[in-house]
């Protein structure tokens, strides 16, 4: 456990930052899309279910029993993909640096050399697991604007788009005000999770599935998704300990942040219940390994 210097308790510590932090790094999952919300909850998302309007179109109307066969045939992708098989991450030596206030460059520059190590790490992955690989894109953006998935959803801070494969993440002026760079490089490797799913095949037997879903089966499945996200995240994170920026009490701050509000802003179920989150994340932090976010094969319960 490393001390902190009181300020940076309570930097870390301030309510802004804390939402920011934990709530901005939620994802809303539509039809082939996620985006990262703030602690708004956004008009769409009050929707009994969020309609499938963003990323890749929603597969296309087949008979039942077809419908059933596809998803039998790919539920394999999601429960033993190839990926939990490629060992734990190498360390690829990365470092974000420092962020400071109130600048959107030094914003960018940061969110850029973090996409770069998750493109370093997650390359090595895949090549030992012998997938193809390739990169998501990375857009960083000043104002909300529409994706080829869609228009932004309101109160969103990051959104990963599959229709073009890329990551959009929006510098709002509460992240300029009072960066944490341990919780910005949380999000973007959370969307990056979402990207790992998309290019692994593991979203194949998702999108599938959901497809032929009734509502609560839905919501068990979206939870599935992006509760490894969220553990793909953390083992990424884990490369990072001992970092001036990326300490363990920070960690823990951040992990039991959702514990306890992780689940506040949204009025169903479909990412889980904070400790359910806060769970996923601490198996993917202690155990650095790809091979600890099979939440497909994980029990009902282990996903509520």
């Amino acid at each position: 456990m490393n001390n902190l210097p009181h300020s940076r308790l309570a930097a870390i510590a301030a309510a802004g930052v804390a939402l920011t932090v934990a709530t901005s790094s939620q994802v809303f999952v539509m039809a082939g899309s996620a985006s990262a919300s703030t602690s708004a909850v956004s008009r769409q998302s009050r929707q009994a279910l969020p309609a499938p309007a963003q990323a890749v179109p929603a597969p296309a109307a087949v008979n039942s029993a077809a419908q059933s066969s596809a998803a039998l045939a790919n539920k394999s992708l999601a429960t033993a993909n190839r990926i939990y098989r490629s060992g734990r991450f190498v360390d690829v030596n990365c470092r974000p640096g420092s962020l400071p206030r109130g600048s959107t460059a030094a914003y960018k520059r940061f969110l850029t050399r973090v996409t770069t190590c998750l493109n370093n790490a997650w390359s090595r992955q895949f090549r030992k697991a012998k997938l193809p690989f390739s990169k998501p894109r990375l857009r960083i953006v000043t104002r909300k604007v529409n994706t080829p998935c869609g228009k932004w959803n309101a109160g969103a801070e990051a959104v990963y788009c599959s229709a073009d494969r890329t990551m959009y993440m929006w510098i709002s002026k509460t992240q300029l005000r009072q960066p944490f760079p341990l919780g910005i490089t949380r999000l973007v490797a959370h969307e990056y999770g979402h990207h790992v799913q998309q290019i692994s095949k593991i979203w194949s037997y998702y999108w599938t599935a959901r497809a032929r879903a009734g509502k609560s089966q839905q919501l068990a499945l979206s939870r599935r998704s992006e509760l490894q996200a969220e553990c793909f995240s953390a083992v990424f994170m884990s490369t990072l300990q001992g970092q001036p920026d990326f300490t363990d009490r920070e960690w823990d701050y951040t992990v039991d942040w959702f514990r306890k509000n992780g689940a506040k802003g949204w009025p169903q179920n479909d990412h889980g219940r904070g400790p359910t989150q806060a769970n996923w994340m601490t198996r993917g932090y202690n155990s650095g390994s790809p091979a600890a976010c099979n939440t497909w094969k994980a029990s009902a319960r282990a996903t509520l």
